[in-house]
């Protein structure tokens, strides 16, 4: 496989509209081959989550670390010029390419092929594919895959009843009876309700960046605010230990050591939304569908979904909403 296709396929992939369908269908109808047949799903889907292509800049760095990977290298030395291996420990269970944790990452000799803008973005679309329920496209409603039980967290299904209209009920309780429910939640009453909270965010978010959609996320902002705020605490009481007395030593060190449980907490807050990020470009087009919502299709209203929302969570009491912008 040569460079070049490598290159174009993540390309094709981190467009939100691309899927390994069409990318197949592209090399298919281009006469290019792979391995002497015509490329596989299976193959892609292996390519794309390999970070041996990748250009391993700070970006990669502070994504594998948060995830949980063991980073041989040192930060410096994330040039943004190498490749990446990613190793499997002995113990891991998991698949690693469905997870970092307790993995371990290496700098590779050979160039990377694509920017880290590029394959963090797909790497993200590949997680929201996973949370949409590994490739499944259901056609009921544009919330499969995001809305949750607000009791037991389980995946809200749509059912439809003897006289037409359409609910959610719990996965779990349907299954095995171990949660009490949902309650009554009309599928239709529900899409209205999101819908409309999704138009007020929006209109929030362009208010508090000033109507540009192009400017920092304020919520990241806000993170990033905290840390430095962490940090510099942690700096000071640092600074204090010189010469203090043990009952002061203990207190600092106790103190230190919460601090910094909070600065990996906000670290790993930062870093999930990093790699989940909404460009500019995809905001524009988000607002734009809201404007023409009855207009714009199924697969456009689910990835309206997923740019704003990381999940929701519902009873018939109360629906919680957790946002991304």
């Amino acid at each position: 496989m040569r460079s070049e296709q490598v290159k174009q396929m993540f390309e094709m992939y981190a467009d939100p509209h691309a899927s390994y369908g069409d990318i197949a269908r592209y090399f298919a109808e281009q006469g290019i081959n792979f391995g002497g047949g015509e490329l596989r799903r299976s193959t892609i889907s292996v390519l794309l989550r390999n970070p041996v292509y990748a250009q391993a800049d700070l970006e990669m760095y502070e994504f594998f670390k948060t995830q949980g990977a063991a980073v041989v290298n040192d930060a410096a030395d994330f040039a943004g010029t190498n490749g990446c291996y990613l190793y499997q420990g002995r113990d891991v269970e998991e698949s690693k390419y469905s997870t970092f944790k307790d993995h371990i990452l290496v700098l590779a000799p050979h160039e990377g092929l694509v920017s880290s803008e590029t394959w963090l973005a797909c790497r993200k679309k590949l997680m929201n594919n996973s949370a949409f329920g590994g490739g499944r496209k259901p056609k009921n409603t544009w919330l499969s895959g995001k809305i949750k039980c607000g009791r037991c967290g389980a995946a809200l299904m749509l059912v439809n009843n003897t006289m037409g209209g359409a609910y959610f009920r719990c996965r779990r309780r349907a299954d095995n009876k171990n949660c009490a429910g949902c309650g009554k939640l009309r599928a239709r009453e529900v899409e209205d309700f999101i819908f409309d909270e999704m138009r007020r965010k929006m209109s929030q978010f362009q208010t508090l960046t000033k109507g540009s959609l192009s400017k920092a996320n304020p919520k990241l902002t806000a993170l990033n605010v905290s840390l430095a705020q962490v940090e510099a605490e942690i700096e000071k009481l640092i600074n204090t230990l010189t010469g203090a007395s043990a009952t002061l030593m203990t207190y600092a060190n106790s103190k230190i050591e919460e601090l910094d449980a909070q600065r990996q907490s906000l670290m790993k807050r930062i870093a999930d939304l990093t790699a989940e990020a909404v460009s500019p470009a995809q905001m524009e087009r988000i607002s734009g569908y809201l404007e023409t919502w009855e207009a714009v299709s199924f697969e456009d209203k689910r990835l309206v979904t997923d740019g704003l929302m990381s999940t929701i969570k519902a009873t018939s009491e109360n629906i919680q909403i957790e946002w991304k912008i």
